[in-house]
């Protein structure tokens, strides 16, 4: 699990403050994985735009040319796709994330203003 800003036991006393910085944290983590899937997918594009160009360079075929037959191929348009899958996904996470922390913060915040 990752270092946080605040170690949630030392910064928490109530259970519900601590619940709701540990599902922060879990979403955190969840959306790091799928930025780690997007990353990924980004790079399996750019692998196999590599590989297309070097492929039509050996047969004596353009780099315009090359580029464009990539970008039609199936194989370009599963990555971009699973790319834009994994950025949606993670940038979903980090809102829940964000949601979460500010729950607990607020809910800190607001029984601490009371005593």
């Amino acid at each position: 699990m990752s270092a946080s800003l605040f170690h949630h036991d030392e910064r928490f006393r109530d259970s519900d403050e601590r619940d709701a910085w540990a599902q922060a944290e879990a979403m955190l983590e969840q959306a790091r994985a799928m930025m780690r899937e997007a990353e990924n997918a980004l790079n399996m594009w750019k692998t196999g735009k590599e590989m297309n160009r070097l492929r039509c360079e050996r047969r004596g075929i353009g780099t315009t040319d090359a580029e464009i037959r990539w970008s039609a191929s199936t194989a370009a348009k599963n990555a971009i796709t699973n790319n834009n899958f994994y950025v949606s996904l993670a940038s979903m996470y980090y809102g829940a994330a964000s949601a979460n922390y500010s729950r607990a913060l607020y809910l800190h915040t607001s029984r601490s203003a009371r005593l």
